[in-house]
């Protein structure tokens, strides 16, 4: 039997107490939610790179990732019910001509990589040829106007298109079985997801019509005005994990390409390994770094809006986004 002496047992004690000190609880993590703007694809491959590397947990900051439903993205975050989201340069110019205190805090792509298709068998190989078809839309309001501009531009005549209501419906389904003729697709994810079921389109892409439509941010990250003036630390650490979740998906496709399968692993192995090749090039693109914008292209898009009857003025450019919470801003 081991006695212990009064000078012994306070040492070990004292010890003991030193120990547990030096033990520190784990840091809290910031809870946030962000809202997406559609159903997971490789637009978003940073994002679930972010959260399956512990890149958000680097930053401080455990992130719950919401598709959308009956509410979109835009909502939710002007309403305060997500910290953050996925929109559009579209819709956010809308909102904030329409005093939504939502605000772009990154630019996901650097280009706009949108485009029109339709059913290759219609032969419809440029706007004016869309004159008799069906259009698929998802509800948005700049959706008509931007169909008028490229068909005007192209000596059509927009009156002679068919909108046709559809929200989120599978576009390419839509097609596939001729419900429609004519849809609204981002080409990385879509129109590779076409080439590689076999669906015959053709594909007009924006880009071929710039000289109509200035090029525009699609998608970009949101938050509300409210959350970067009270806690522009969280937006400033959630665009630190988000970057470098872009970063390893531009320099590391496959890679990221799997996490986005491991995360969501319904989606098609090859399709999203596909897309994310050809996707990866274009989030940063010719840009200066991953998520930066320009104030010329927010108030080129700004300005066409109100050309052409979409808004009664042009709104605050420089109000609508902001560069100064991705890493490396001042």
């Amino acid at each position: 039997m081991r006695i212990w002496s009064l000078t012994s047992l306070i040492i070990v004690l004292a010890l003991a107490l030193a120990g547990c000190a030096g033990q520190s609880e784990p840091p809290t993590l910031q809870d946030v939610t962000l809202m997406l703007d559609w159903v997971p694809n490789t637009n978003h491959t940073g994002i679930y790179v972010a959260q399956a590397n512990g890149y958000f947990e680097d930053a401080g900051l455990s992130v719950t990732i919401i598709e959308p439903g009956e509410v979109y993205a835009e909502h939710a975050v002007a309403a305060e019910a997500a910290d953050f989201g996925v929109s559009f340069q579209e819709q956010v110019t809308l909102a904030r001509a329409d005093e939504v205190p939502i605000v772009s805090i990154a630019a996901i792509i650097q280009h706009n990589s949108s485009g029109f298709a339709s059913r290759a068998v219609l032969g419809a190989h440029s706007p004016r040829d869309w004159e008799g078809l069906r259009y698929g839309s998802f509800g948005s309001p700049f959706e008509p106007p931007t169909l008028q501009v490229l068909m005007n531009c192209d000596g059509g005549e927009f009156e002679a298109l068919e909108i046709v209501e559809t929200g989120f419906s599978d576009p390419l389904a839509l097609l596939d079985e001729a419900v429609t003729d004519l849809a609204w697709i981002f080409y990385g994810w879509q129109g590779i997801q076409a080439e590689y079921e076999g669906i015959d389109l053709q594909i007009m892409m924006m880009e071929e019509w710039f000289d109509c439509i200035p090029d525009y941010y699609t998608p970009v990250l949101i938050a509300n005005e409210k959350t970067i003036q009270e806690r522009p630390q969280v937006v400033r650490a959630f665009l630190e994990a988000i970057e470098r979740g872009y970063r390893f998906a531009i320099d590391n496709p496959d890679q990221a390409a799997d996490i986005l399968l491991e995360a969501i692993p319904e989606l098609n192995e090859d399709l999203v390994h596909r897309s994310q090749s050809w996707l990866s090039p274009r989030y940063q693109a010719d840009a200066s770094r991953w998520g930066e914008q320009d104030i010329q292209v927010w108030q080129a898009y700004s300005a066409w809006m109100v050309e052409h009857g979409i808004l009664a003025e042009p709104i605050q450019a420089e109000d609508a986004f902001t560069n100064k919470y991705l890493p490396g801003s001042q």
